[in-house]
């Protein structure tokens, strides 16, 4: 319904596979950014999977973070293992993410150039997840549009904080969150059909991932995948307002504290009315500082502030 080909899923299984391989048809592997797979693993994997389900990889921490592009014979060894494992999952993707540490300078890009064109032999589509602000400066996009267009390199963002330098027959992005505690975050039906509209601009004839790796990843994924198909985001509880709020925490283990409900549940997102939804803390900072015996006592002290919200 969008007019758009996306693909939508996880960073990792959120769920069991086999939950997850009912709703999704991609998800991205990156487990083996931790340890190296076992062979038998990935095609366990492979074999388990619908026959048109879609893996990429992200690469191994020894790449990125320990020999940082350096092509010492321990990082290629480390890509080696790499495409060996992209080669059973039958992903065409290697998605690398360097660290905040990681700064735009001469000396790094020099690395980066030399290890993209030793990777590029290999035939993967290679992306390039940058981290840290020092990436986003109008000096340093300059500097690397010629060398992301140079080695066909696919720029990987969080489309809500950047903007990619280069895509090319494939544009990837993944989302993190937007709170002040990375992956502690869940997406209102207002960003995710913001997030569709960015995207749209990335139209035409290429592929667009999306890839979900915030907490509530697996729901958000879902929610954003019906948005594209139906032009409708469900509803996260199947209710409104107070009953809402209450559902969220029927599975709770009472007694519990304010700070331990704000520490467990404050970054979630209740439906406060059709079409629109807010944070559980907009309720918890707000109720009396104590010990909540029960469900009803916090819900009693929760209907004091609702309407505030509306």
């Amino acid at each position: 319904m969008s007019g758009i080909h996306l693909k939508v899923g996880c960073c990792g299984f959120p769920v069991s596979k086999t939950k997850y391989y009912k709703e999704f048809s991609l998800v991205e592997i990156n487990s083996t950014f931790y340890e190296y797979p076992k062979p038998s693993l990935l095609s366990k994997w492979k074999k388990e999977a619908p026959q048109n389900f879609e893996f990429t990889i992200k690469a191994h921490q020894n790449i990125s973070h320990v020999y940082r592009f350096d092509l010492t014979p321990e990082c290629i060894k480390a890509l080696d293992l790499m495409v060996d494992a992209c080669r059973t999952l039958n992903s065409k993707i290697l998605l690398i993410q360097t660290p905040g540490s990681f700064k735009p300078n001469q000396t790094n890009l020099k690395k980066a150039q030399e290890f993209f064109k030793e990777a590029k032999k290999h035939k993967l589509t290679l992306v390039w997840e940058t981290r840290g602000p020092e990436w986003l400066t109008e000096e340093a996009k300059d500097n690397l549009k010629s060398f992301f267009e140079k080695f066909g390199v696919v720029h990987c963002t969080d489309p809500f904080v950047a903007s990619p330098i280069f895509v090319g027959e494939v544009a990837y992005f993944r989302l993190h969150g937007l709170g002040k505690k990375l992956y502690y975050y869940q997406y209102s039906e207002e960003e995710l059909r913001k997030l569709l509209d960015i995207l749209k601009k990335f139209n035409g004839k290429r592929e667009i991932y999306v890839l979900f790796n915030n907490l509530a990843m697996f729901t958000d994924a879902l929610r954003f995948q019906t948005l594209v198909k139906t032009g409708n985001v469900p509803s996260l509880t199947g209710c409104f307002g107070l009953e809402s709020f209450k559902k969220i925490f029927e599975k709770t283990k009472f007694p519990v504290s304010k700070t331990k409900l704000i520490k467990m549940y404050g970054w979630k997102l209740f439906d406060l009315k059709p079409g629109k939804q807010v944070t559980l803390n907009s309720i918890l900072e707000k109720i009396p500082d104590k010990t909540y015996s029960n469900l009803d006592v916090l819900v009693k002290e929760a209907k004091k502030f609702l309407d505030e919200l509306d």
